[in-house]
C-alpha cells in the first residue's frame, strides 16, 4: 500500500483515524502498530513476519544490552548488530555477494535473488541505533514491545524513511498530545507531500522512463539530457514528497518526525548538498560510522579515509549494484577534493557555485538510475559527447514542460521567495486576512488535482521502495 493510492486515502487512513481518536488513550499505540502491521502486510503478507522477527530480536536485544556487565556490553552489541546486518545482508546481498564471487573465482554458484522486504534498509538502521543508543547510555531500553514495535514499523515511515531515531521519538511514543492546530498543519503537510509525488513526481517519471528505455543508437545529446533533468526532478519530488507525508501524518498522530530535506538543489557545494540530501541517513552515517571511525579528529589523511568508507557504504546501502556503490564514491570524492580546495575560494559566486553542485550531482544521478555500469557509461557519453541533436522534441510535450517549471520553482528558488513574502505578511493584519484565504483554497486546489490524477493515472512508481 502506497500512500499516493486512493485505497490508502479512502478507506485505510479514515478508518485508522477513527479508530485511533476514539480509544482511549492507552490504547493508541496498539491500533497503531496493528495498523502499521496491516499496512505492511497489504504489500508483504508474507515478509511481515520479518519485521515482526525484527521487532522480537530487537526487543530482547536491546533488554540484554541494557543489563549487560560493563565488560559484557561491548561484545552484546556486536551480536546484536551482526544479526539486525546479517538479516538485511540475507535479503539485499546474497545475489551481488554471489555474483562478485563467480566473477572473480571463476565458479558458477547458482545466484539467487531473493525478493526485497520493502523498507527493510530503513528499519534495520533504526534498530541499530536503538542498540547502539542504549549501549552509549543515551537511553534506556524499551521494556513495552508493543512500544517496541511501534518505533520500528510505524507506518507513516516505515517503507521509506525518515529514519527515525528512538531517544528523538520515545518520549512522544510513551506520550503524546493532538491539537487542531497540530492536526491541520500534519493534513496540509500531506497534501503538500502529496501534489509533489502525484502532480510532478509521476510525470517527471514518465519521460525519464521512456528516455532511459532508449537503446544508445536512439539516444540522442538533448534527449539524454532531458532524460536526466527529469530523473532528477522525480528522485527529489518522489523521495521528498513521501517525507512530506510522513511528516504531516507523523503531525497527525501527535508525532513530530525531524525533516528529512531542505531544499538540496539549491546547494552551493556537495558537502552542503549532503547536508539537505536524506538527512536522516546522512546524519545516521555520521553519528553510527563517520565520528566512530575518528570523524576529522585523527589527521587529513584518516578524515579523507572515513569520508570514503561512509559514502562507499552509503552507495551500497541504496542497493545491491557497482552502481550506487560508484554513485557514493562519486559523491565521497568531491566531498574530499572540495576539503582539499574550497569550493567558496574557486567560484567567488553563489550562482556559479549552485550550477557546479548541481552538475555533479545531475551526473552522479546516471549511475543511480542507469541498470548497469555500461548503461551508465553510454548515457555519460551521450551527454557530454553531441550525437544527433535533432531527435529530442517529442519528449517536450506542453505537459512536461509545464510541470518542469513548476519543479525548478518548487525545488527552493520559488518557495524560498514565498517564505520571504509570507514572513513580511504574516506582520500585517491585512496580510494575515489574505493569507487564511489563500492556504485553504490553495491546499483545496492540489488535493483536487491530485486526487483527480491518481483517479485517471495507474503510473505511480515510489522509488525508494526498492531500498
Amino acid at each position: 500500500m502506497v500512500f499516493s493510492s486512493l485505497i490508502f486515502l479512502w478507506l485505510f487512513l479514515p478508518v485508522v483515524f477513527t479508530l485511533y481518536f476514539l480509544a482511549k488513550e492507552q490504547y493508541r499505540n496498539v491500533i497503531l502498530l496493528v495498523a502499521s502491521l496491516f499496512f505492511y502486510a497489504w504489500g508483504e503478507p508474507v515478509y511481515v513476519f520479518v519485521m515482526i522477527l525484527s521487532i522480537i530480536i530487537n526487543y530482547f536485544c536491546g533488554l540484554k544490552i541494557g543489563a549487560a556487565e560493563e565488560h559484557k556490553r561491548k561484545r552484546a552489541l556486536f551480536w546484536a548488530v551482526f544479526v539486525n546486518l546479517a538479516l538485511l545482508g540475507v535479503f539485499k546481498y546474497t545475489g551481488f555477494f554471489t555474483e562478485n564471487v563467480n566473477a572473480i573465482f571463476g565458479l558458477q554458484v547458482e545466484v539467487k535473488h531473493l525478493p526485497l522486504p520493502i523498507g527493510i534498509s530503513f528499519y534495520t538502521f533504526q534498530s541499530i541505533s536503538y542498540l547502539v543508543d542504549i549501549y552509549r547510555k543515551v537511553c534506556e531500553p524499551q521494556r513495552n514491545i508493543i512500544k517496541m514495535g511501534l518505533f520500528i514499523s510505524f507506518f507513516p515511515q516505515l517503507i521509506a524513511g525518515p529514519i527515525l531515531k528512538y531517544y528523538d521519538i520515545a518520549s512522544q511514543i510513551d506520550k503524546r498530545q493532538v491539537t487542531l492546530p497540530l492536526f491541520n498543519e500534519g493534513a496540509v503537510r500531506f497534501l503538500q507531500g502529496l501534489a509533489k509525488k502525484v502532480i510532478i513526481a509521476n510525470i517527471m517519471a514518465k519521460t525519464a522512463d521512456e528516455i532511459f528505455a532508449l537503446g544508445l543508437n536512439d539516444l540522442s545529446t538533448p534527449a539524454a539530457w532531458i532524460g536526466i533533468i527529469a530523473y532528477t526532478f522525480q528522485i527529489y519530488f518522489d523521495f521528498s514528497g513521501y517525507s512530506d507525508m510522513a511528516i504531516g501524518l507523523g503531525k497527525m498522530f501527535g508525532f513530530q518526525i525531524h525533516e528529512n530535506f531542505n531544499y538540496p538543489y539549491t546547494a552551493t557545494s556537495i558537502k552542503d548538498f549532503w547536508r539537505r540530501w536524506h538527512i536522516s541517513l546522512s546524519t545516521w552515517f555520521k553519528e553510527y560510522l563517520y565520528i566512530p571511525l575518528g570523524g576529522n579528529r585523527e589527521g587529513t589523511l584518516k578524515t579523507y579515509r572515513n569520508l570514503m568508507i561512509v559514502f562507499f557504504l552509503t552507495g551500497l546501502w541504496h542497493g545491491a549494484s557497482w552502481n550506487f556503490v560508484i554513485w557514493g564514491l562519486f559523491h565521497g570524492c568531491f566531498l574530499v577534493l572540495e576539503r582539499i580546495f574550497p569550493i567558496e575560494k574557486f567560484l567567488r559566486f553563489r550562482l556559479l557555485q549552485s550550477i557546479y553542485t548541481l552538475l555533479i550531482v545531475i551526473v552522479a544521478w546516471v549511475f543511480f538510475r542507469a541498470e548497469t555500469l555500461g548503461a551508465a557509461w553510454g548515457y555519460l557519453n551521450r551527454m557530454f559527447v553531441p550525437f544527433d541533436m535533432e531527435s529530442y522534441s517529442k519528449y517536450l510535450s506542453n505537459e512536461f514542460v509545464y510541470v518542469a517549471v513548476l519543479a525548478f520553482v518548487s525545488c527552493g528558488f520559488g518557495v524560498m521567495l514565498y517564505q520571504k513574502v509570507f514572513a513580511v505578511l504574516k506582520h500585517e493584519n491585512w496580510g494575515n486576512v489574505l493569507l487564511k484565504a489563500v492556504n485553504p483554497a490553495f491546499c483545496a486546489v492540489i488535493a483536487y488535482f491530485s486526487i483527480l490524477l491518481l483517479a485517471s493515472n495507474t503510473y505511480n512508481p515510489f522509488i525508494y521502495f526498492r531500498f
